[in-house]
């Protein structure tokens, strides 16, 4: 069981195919926080108006974190552009969960950090919502075509590959976009004061500094399966889980050897 004083954790998109829901649930049960940051994208109600892909997986992400908060776990659950309808509801609590528009949170070694989904620097999300309707159809289509490719390489022996996740790092416009967003993100925590900014959004997960500015984002629970901890110390950790799964995977089979020669 891993321990952290704090959990960021984003862009989970429950409602759609492509969440990776039980890769999720695996990590909510061997980790544990005093406090849970919710940074938006949660639910895909963008998906759900097409027709949801709701599996029970799903429903057991919700009650494993409602379970955390009557255990003692403080969440905090920042909308964003997928589940913007819950912005008018800012302020309250569901089921323990408390939702807000943003938040200043202070790590342990006294720093303070814009927490933000981000979405609203996202240009084609603020002035033109329906190229960012129609650029969610176009990531979706090659998340869907991740499915049959994989299928394809792990009957040739080939570990996983995110073709959407290889066009969004190549295409020039992609990576320009996502500096570009990096950047604004940066001068808003500038703006508002603050050491730092935590967010989500275009999943891509990064730690990086822009002159005094720290610039975190979490990542996603579609493709990375990305979260970011804040240790007892106020230092932060970038959690790729696939990695923890796949050398727990490597270290079960060393385990099991010596059981296999006293039988």
């Amino acid at each position: 069981m891993a321990n952290y004083k704090t959990l960021f954790i984003s862009d989970i998109h429950l409602g759609t195919r492509a969440c990776q829901a039980d890769m999720l649930l695996d990590f909510l049960r061997h980790t544990e926080a005093e406090t849970i940051y919710l940074v938006g994208d949660v639910v895909d109600f963008w998906r759900i108006r097409r027709g949801a892909v709701w599996l029970q997986s799903h429903n057991d992400v919700c009650q494993k974190l409602l379970r955390k908060v009557r255990k003692g776990t403080r969440i905090i659950y920042i909308p964003g552009n997928h589940d913007e309808g819950l912005r008018d509801y800012c302020g309250t609590r569901f089921g323990g969960i408390e939702i807000e528009r943003q938040a200043i949170f202070e790590t342990a070694a006294g720093k303070k950090y814009l927490i933000i989904h981000g979405d609203e620097f996202d240009v084609v999300v603020r002035y033109a919502k329906w190229l960012a309707f129609l650029g969610d159809r176009g990531y979706e289509f090659a998340l869907w075509l991740n499915w049959p490719l994989n299928f394809v390489r792990r009957r040739l022996g080939f570990g996983y590959w995110s073709l959407s996740s290889y066009l969004k790092y190549r295409v020039k416009t992609a990576v320009n976009f996502i500096g570009d967003f990096e950047k604004n993100l940066a001068e808003e925590a500038e703006r508002q004061g603050v050491d730092g900014v935590i967010c989500g959004h275009i999943h891509h997960a990064a730690s990086r500094d822009f002159g005094p500015v720290h610039y975190l984002n979490t990542g996603d629970w579609v493709e990375s399966c990305t979260a970011i901890g804040e240790t007892e110390s106020g230092e932060f950790e970038m959690i790729r889980w696939l990695d923890v799964m796949r050398a727990r995977e490597r270290v079960a089979p060393a385990e099991a050897k010596p059981e296999l020669k006293a039988a």
